[in-house]
């Protein structure tokens, strides 16, 4: 029997997560494999004193988890992750996505990356360049900080005035500012890649918010993606080095394909609810070929 490790965060307690864990667990019991949970804060512990060193090595580790220096740390004692210290890191923050992806040929919007600050400096004397920016993209704009899920820290702002309110808010939190796609206002897809293969996909709408998001009460509906949107995925995932995803893609005005955002842990509650598709189980397939 294969004997596969999960790694998720310690300190979440939401029923949401959980129950993804388990079902994790449970796709890996249909293929003959024990999956054992740990928690963040224990195999931080296991790393740091040295006792993981000492436990029986699994076949795999899930990573579902955001703490990259954890995965680094495990990647240096010798464990393969799927998905990476790095592709987690890249995913996580949007900034990075954009500039890892920006010369690899897939569409995005136009984006222009804050400037670091600090914390006690803040943006005000930063002016002239959002200024600038913009100018370059027009408003109405999308103003995303670097670090947040569900479509939450995103923000359609609608004039510079407005952009000069919210800046003294960021303070020194990483964001980026982007051209707002008008023509997928309130729709895009949702594409759980799996390697290079599509296992699900879902279209997600909200007619009452320029965000899709199911968090944010949009509604959702089974979608078969187009092949020019599977081969933006599957370049997005390549380029990425990604096992497993979540691709977010928006609608040009010609229906042309323009990624949104690239989640490495993303929750799929949601397309199994709207597609019946349990994407742990391609999860678990995709790692036992990989061994």
């Amino acid at each position: 029997m294969k004997q596969g490790w999960l790694i998720v965060n310690g300190y979440i307690t939401n029923p949401k997560f959980l129950e993804i864990y388990r079902w994790i667990e449970e796709a890996g019991a249909r293929k003959g494999c024990q999956i054992r949970r740990f928690g963040n804060n224990e195999m931080m512990e296991a790393v740091c004193s040295g006792k993981i060193r000492e436990m029986e090595r699994p076949d795999f580790v899930i990573f579902w988890d955001k703490d990259v220096r954890l995965a680094r740390l495990m990647e240096e004692e010798g464990f393969r992750l799927f998905n990476s210290a790095q592709s987690i890191a890249v995913c996580d923050d949007k900034s990075r996505t954009y500039i890892c992806l920006k010369n690899a040929g897939i569409s995005m919007p136009k984006t222009w990356i804050a400037p670091m600050t600090f914390a006690k400096d803040g943006y005000y004397d930063q002016t002239a360049y959002f200024e600038h920016a913009g100018e370059d993209l027009g408003y109405p704009l999308v103003l995303k900080e670097s670090f947040g899920s569900f479509g939450a820290q995103v923000h359609l702002v609608q004039s510079e005035q407005e952009l000069r309110t919210l800046l003294p808010e960021l303070k020194n939190r990483p964001f980026l500012l982007q051209e707002y796609i008008e023509a997928s206002k309130g729709h895009d897809i949702r594409i759980n890649m799996v390697g290079e293969n599509p296992v699900a996909a879902m279209y997600r709408y909200n007619d009452t918010d320029f965000r899709a998001n199911i968090t944010n009460g949009g509604s959702m509906k089974p979608y078969e993606p187009k092949e020019a949107q599977v081969e933006l995925a599957r370049k997005v995932m390549w380029t990425l080095g990604l096992d497993f995803a979540g691709v977010d893609i928006l609608f040009g005005e010609e229906e042309e394909p323009i990624l949104c955002e690239v989640n490495s842990n993303a929750h799929f509650k949601n397309i199994y609810d709207c597609t019946g598709i349990n994407v742990a189980d391609a999860i678990i397939s995709y790692i036992l070929e990989q061994l």
